[in-house]
């Protein structure tokens, strides 16, 4: 079990790898990648639908939409992923064993991006690499150090 501390010692403690190792830098790399694929089909899906039928909610409530669907199409994608390796019930079972910080971390950044260049839930070329790279460099530390301390990834 691991236990959760406020206390900057213990923390600290925890976070203590090393942050150099290039094999886990390129296996947390393609982690993410695979995750980023996934969670933007749902997330940017879920925005272009409500900007192109022009469907008017408020952003907050598309970009909570737009979240729960990138998670779920994430999940999704590992599943089709892990069948290669595994039956469907372990492949199944390891996709929703995935880090939901990372997928959150990575949800929440796409969308502040668009909110802070867009001002609302609106999709355009110029915002869409700047989304995509906030989603892909915020989580990818914490699944390095996932990897690296907990020997814990999705693939």
């Amino acid at each position: 079990m691991v236990r959760f501390s406020l206390n900057p010692i213990v923390l600290g403690a925890s976070l203590k790898i090393s942050w150099v190792c290039r094999h886990t830098w390129l296996r947390a790399t393609k982690n993410t990648l695979w995750c980023l694929a996934g969670c933007s089909i749902g997330d940017l899906g879920t925005i272009g639908v409500f900007q192109i039928l022009e469907i008017p909610w408020p952003s907050s409530m598309i970009f909570l939409l737009a979240i729960i669907n990138g998670i779920i199409t994430s999940i999704v994608l590992e599943v089709f992923v892990l069948l290669k390796q595994m039956s469907w019930k372990f492949a199944f079972r390891t996709a929703l064993g995935m880090s939901l910080i990372s997928m959150v971390s990575m949800e929440l950044a796409m969308n502040l991006v668009d909110l802070a260049v867009n001002g609302s839930a609106k999709l355009s070329l110029g915002v869409l690499p700047l989304m995509l790279m906030a989603g892909f460099i915020t989580p990818l530390p914490y699944n390095y150090w996932r990897l690296k301390k907990l020997g814990r990834s999705c693939h």
